[in-house]
């Protein structure tokens, strides 16, 4: 069956269900939800040679700067539908969500800089080794009003101290939090629970684990549907770093293993013990909590990529400073938990709620790709605060704002070779961007103040 073919057998499905209009959506570098609406019947007729878009959007600024593309003269990609991911959208019956991917408009190829195709190629080269990435996003966001009399003209929806893991009207009293929860779970994303988090108007909703394509994919939606449902409340929702200087920020941990070819967890056999005695991770994830480890300073642009993110980067923040590890702590970049066996996994911490899933998830995967076939070997655990260990025990600094982040990952060339060359250059040419504009306008600013710069820049988009 055709790709034509099959459309049209989705379009009578989704008639069925009463959708009238598919929305076609595709990541760019910054993880915003672009596309089109599209009415049933001319879906299908769209499918095979794909939607038009000026490629120009993978390297414009989130102030409308199309920093990379006019050197080609703005030319076209075509974004194609993955079926796959076709679904009616709960809260807007007569409309249903289709994920894409860029390609270059002849067809020949994906389009460079697409993030889902990098992570479609990153998991086929796990699949020639025998290995699938499982990954589980936990990802955090501050829920606010528009108020001009507002510091940064936002205002938090609930704002009372020691909200942590409270449910109901205490915490949610207009039920939105509720309703995202349940109509993301009815959207398909496999979200399981939801919660207000540690500070005050931030929450969280948890996706299960799946394979690393779908769970970017799902990670990726429940951004922009979360972000949706916000705004039809008169609301926002950002997942940016750090909205607010008087609180910590929102991060973007995942929690990795792999699946062998007979589906079990390659992680689950244990390591020996380590220098504390305790039971070591297995030597393939040893292997690739090494490679993330070495590859810490160059990643840090592509898991925190905004100049808002490093205000999130702070002792005492729950988020790591170092790159490091630890059992089952949460103050290192890669916490390994406790379980063993089948719940076998890394968790890595670093990465902001700023982060675009498909570009990050692929970037961690390479790093500890890199460490596996490299058979590397991770340094000696942290154990207890490593906020207050020497900085030999605890490893090396990650970069302290985007601008350092930026020179570190053009210096990684092992890194930026696996992502590829136009990749990197479209990000960080946008990114460079970026950190000038900041400096231009922002004469005076330090690591936890939150500017009025930032809250324009990036609390709607991200």
């Amino acid at each position: 069956m055709s790709l034509h073919q099959e459309a049209e057998a989705a379009m009578r499905t989704m008639s069925g269900l009463g959708v009238r209009a598919v929305r076609l959506l595709y990541t760019d570098l910054h993880g915003v939800a672009r596309g089109k609406d599209i009415p049933v019947r001319h879906f299908a007729g769209m499918c095979e040679e794909g939607v038009s878009f000026c490629a120009a959007v993978m390297g414009t600024d989130l102030r409308h700067t199309p920093v990379v593309g006019g050197e080609e003269g703005y030319v076209d990609l075509a974004v194609r539908p993955d079926l796959g991911t076709l679904r009616p959208v709960p809260w807007q019956p007569e409309v249903a969500w289709c994920l894409g991917e860029a390609w270059t408009l002849d067809g020949a190829d994906h389009f460079p800089s697409c993030p889902r195709a990098l992570l479609q190629r990153v998991v086929d080269a796990y699949a020639a080794r025998g290995l699938e990435p499982i990954v589980a996003p936990e990802l955090e966001f501050f829920l606010a009003e528009r108020d001009l009399e507002a510091p940064n003209g936002i205002r938090r929806y609930v704002d009372e101290l020691s909200r942590v893991y409270t449910v109901g009207a205490v915490s949610d009293p207009r039920e939105i939090v509720l309703r995202m929860l349940l109509w993301c779970d009815e959207l398909g994303l496999e979200a399981f629970a939801a919660n207000h988090e540690f500070m005050n108007s931030q929450y969280e909703i948890n996706l299960r684990h799946s394979g690393a394509l779908d769970a970017a994919d799902r990670a990726f939606m429940l951004k922009a549907a979360v972000k949706e449902i916000a705004v039809r409340e008169g609301m926002l929702a950002t997942f940016m770093g750090r909205p607010f200087s008087d609180q910590g920020g929102s991060g973007f941990h995942v929690h990795l293993s792999f699946n062998d070819s007979s589906g079990r967890n390659a992680f689950a056999d244990e390591g020996g013990p380590d220098a504390q005695g305790a039971a070591g991770p297995s030597p393939l994830a040893a292997s690739f909590i090494a490679g993330v480890i070495d590859h810490a300073q160059g990643l840090q642009a592509i898991l925190g990529p905004t100049v808002n993110a490093y205000k999130r980067l702070l002792p005492d923040s729950l988020a790591p400073t170092h790159a490091n590890w630890g059992h089952d702590n949460r103050t290192a970049l890669c916490r390994v938990p406790n379980e063993r066996g089948s719940r076998a996994r890394v968790e890595v911490r670093v990465a902001d709620g700023a982060a675009c899933p498909h570009l990050m998830i692929a970037a961690i995967l390479l790093a500890g790709l890199d460490g596996i076939e490299r058979g590397l070997t991770p340094p000696d655990p942290v154990v207890g605060d490593a906020y207050r260990m020497d900085e030999a025990h605890a490893g090396s600094a990650l970069p302290s704002d985007l601008g350092a982040a930026l020179d570190a990952l053009e210096a990684d060339t092992v890194l930026t070779g696996l992502l590829g060359k136009h990749l990197v250059h479209t990000f960080v040419a946008m990114k460079r961007f970026e950190v000038e504009r900041f400096t231009e306008e922002v004469e005076e600013f330090d690591v936890v103040f939150v500017t009025r710069w930032e809250i324009e820049e990036y609390a709607s988009h991200l």
